[in-house]
């Protein structure tokens, strides 16, 4: 047996003197590849008459072929012309360039037939002859072009990274094709749910088992990696994968899927690591556009909050359906700018008319709406994180609850046909100012309702993933810092959905088109966060608890350790809509809710946050703040250093 060292020294000799011949050879190519062309007929033509002649050529035939050399030389010539066989590159050599070297042969053949027989009238030709040369010339220029492809992919074969393939199907082959062009890619085997499968083999990767055997795989190859190239995106695959590699610090990669490809071609370039998305038990919904189209498309459309991260994906999806009009209403210019900008990038042809403005603003509000006449708005603008308005609570109802009740005073004073307030799950039940701020808007809408010709509605859902406020990101943050990543509690569980599935939900409520309804959107189930930080950490290419640590620190002020998508008094029943659901029954906003808004906004004026606590409780009889909770912002320091009247110099510049 040859050393493994003098094996590589003998492929990089190899590698050098092909790299030599290139170099002196390419400027003389062309020339090279016609003699080429011209001598490997002359050759076939005369093995082909010595197996005819069982290798005994005698003078009348060896005449005859002397005779008609030059025409067959000259057509051969001229029949790969139009095959385009002196053009290709050999180490791309493809079934398309073999195509066209059959066809070349072919039509050659045929030509050189009809001149000898017509023109020459030799009818003493063998006719073996013929089929016998064309077998031989496609077997020799076809060989001759798939050597230099086959020796790039030999010559890189077994270095570079070690990737066991999960899915032996149309994506594994595509990807596998691909991978053996490059030297820093070596498959090692396939893996493939379908028992038929094992042991054949596809490009030479060898079929090595079926999921159940991963383990074992995984202990005799050693993979760098595990790629899982599946034609459908199925979550329950990565689920498995994930939680059968936990052991093994092998990372996980994926490609698109096939129905996602514009071209339906996979490549090395495409593989990319697997994200939470991947494991998320969600299938995105195929709807019916048909009513969002009529909705949007042609009106003037308003969006607030269109910086963050659910108002932009509503603008990115709005757009879609080309509205005359886009208005982005957002308080913090660079969210703004960034959206803007991509807008007129994707969709040039949208008109977006970009407002900077806070929706507690009545005259700014006035002034956008009474000039564009919006037809639709989508309310996205809030304070939405849990634990930084346990401690800005007034912030929390100037901006939900004062800003929602304006916005909406407004569309009805303008004339807006439709208003649509996207929600919370967290203002079920509230046990937080954010969610009880949120159900206070949400009695707002359901207040004005009967006053105007504005139809209003909400749409209620969970956490979306990669949102400002999602848990995601801070996970990651957690596990590029090395750990622990922290969670609040081992039994914690959150509804999860993907921020583009959400959104095209919600629009698909705004279309409905009913008055003062509320809509759940289906959630599905809910997951553990220490599950999800397991799965975030597995992905990152670390071994849970052993590499990354999870540590819980207890739950955080207002925070659940569930989720409600409805409370006591409300029932849900199927909408329209698939996975769109509508509150039925829900209890009637109290008789004296005016009054009651107009004491928490007065409190939130004059940022008297024990007093806001006290009133959302009022307002919402169902929230259940933290107990400690008026306790602590009571003791705040900065609402003692709040002034009463204002100070000197900033009446001097009042009056001034």
């Amino acid at each position: 047996m040859v050393p493994g060292h003098l094996l590589e020294d003998m492929r990089a000799g190899l590698i050098r003197l092909a790299a030599v011949v290139r170099t002196y050879a390419m400027p003389w190519r062309r020339i090279i590849v016609v003699s080429t062309h011209v001598a490997i007929p002359i050759a076939t033509s005369y093995v082909a008459f010595w197996l005819r002649f069982d290798g005994d050529i005698r003078d009348v035939e060896w005449e005859l072929w002397l005779r008609t050399l030059p025409a067959l030389v000259t057509i051969r010539v001229i029949s790969f012309i139009p095959a385009r066989l002196y053009e290709g590159l050999w180490r791309y050599t493809s079934i398309w360039d073999l195509r066209n070297l059959v066809l070349g042969v072919v039509s050659g053949t045929l030509a050189f037939y009809a001149v000898i027989n017509l023109y020459f009238g030799l009818v003493q030709y063998p006719r073996s002859v013929y089929v016998l040369d064309s077998l031989l010339l496609i077997f020799v220029l076809g060989g001759l072009r798939l050597l230099p492809r086959v020796y790039r992919e030999m010559a890189g074969r077994g270095r570079g990274k070690r990737l066991l393939i999960f899915g032996a199907g149309d994506a594994g082959e595509m990807i596998v094709r691909d991978m053996l062009k490059y030297p820093n890619y070596a498959p090692v085997g396939f893996l493939d749910d379908d028992p038929q499968k094992v042991g054949r083999r596809i490009h030479g990767v060898r079929v090595l088992g079926t999921r159940a055997d991963l383990p074992r795989t995984i202990a005799r190859f050693q993979p760098d990696e595990v790629l899982v190239a599946v034609s459908r995106r199925e979550t329950a695959l990565f689920q498995d994968l994930v939680r059968v590699l936990q052991p093994y610090k092998v990372p996980i990669t994926t490609v698109p899927a096939l129905r996602h490809l514009i071209d339906g071609q996979l490549a090395v370039s495409q593989i990319r690591e697997v994200s939470i998305e991947d494991l998320l038990t969600r299938v995105p919904v195929g709807l019916d556009e048909t009513r969002v189209r009529r909705l949007f498309e042609g009106e003037c459309v308003m969006v607030t909050g269109a910086g963050g991260s659910i108002g932009s994906e509503l603008c990115r999806q709005i757009a879609v359906f080309q509205p005359r009009c886009l208005i982005l209403f957002e308080r913090y210019e660079n969210s703004l700018y960034a959206i803007a900008h991509e807008l007129a990038d994707r969709y040039p042809d949208v008109t977006c008319e970009l407002i900077v403005g806070d929706v507690g603003d009545v005259r700014r509000l006035d002034q956008v709406l009474g000039s564009l006449r919006p037809s639709v708005i989508l309310h996205a603008a809030a304070h939405k994180h849990v634990p930084l308005m346990e401690f800005n609570c007034c912030e929390a109802v100037k901006n939900n609850v004062l800003g929602t009740l304006r916005l909406g005073q407004a569309a009805q004073r303008h004339g807006v046909a439709q208003f649509v307030m996207v929600s919370s799950d967290k203002a079920v039940n509230p046990s937080s100012v954010m969610g009880a701020t949120k159900r206070v808007a949400e009695l707002a809408l359901q207040s004005l309702a009967p006053h105007g010709r504005t139809r209003f509605a909400t749409v209620r859902f969970g956490n979306v993933l990669g949102s400002n406020g999602s848990v995601v990101p801070r996970f990651l943050q957690q596990i590029r810092a090395g750990g622990p990543v922290t969670v609040t509690h081992p039994d914690i569980r959150r509804y999860f959905m993907l921020i583009a599935e959400a959104v095209h939900l919600v629009l698909h409520a705004t279309a409905i088109g009913d008055e003062n309804d509320v809509y759940v959107l289906d959630m599905g189930e809910q997951i553990r966060l220490v599950d999800l930080a397991q799965n975030l950490i597995r992905l990152a290419g670390f071994i849970p608890d052993q590499e990354i640590r999870i540590e819980i620190v207890g739950l955080r002020p207002g925070e659940k350790l569930y989720e409600e998508l409805t409370s006591a008094d409300e029932e849900l029943e199927p909408s329209s809509v698939e996975k769109v659901n509508k509150v039925s029954r829900r209890a009637p906003v109290p008789r004296d809710f005016d009054t009651q808004v107009r004491e928490l906004i007065r409190f939130a004026r004059r940022a008297d946050a024990a007093a806001v606590i006290d009133q959302l409780g009022v307002v919402v009889p169902s929230f259940e703040p933290d107990p400690g909770l008026r306790r602590r912002v009571a003791a705040e320091p900065i609402f003692r250093r709040v002034p009463v009247r204002p100070a000197p110099a900033a009446r001097l510049a009042t009056a001034g």
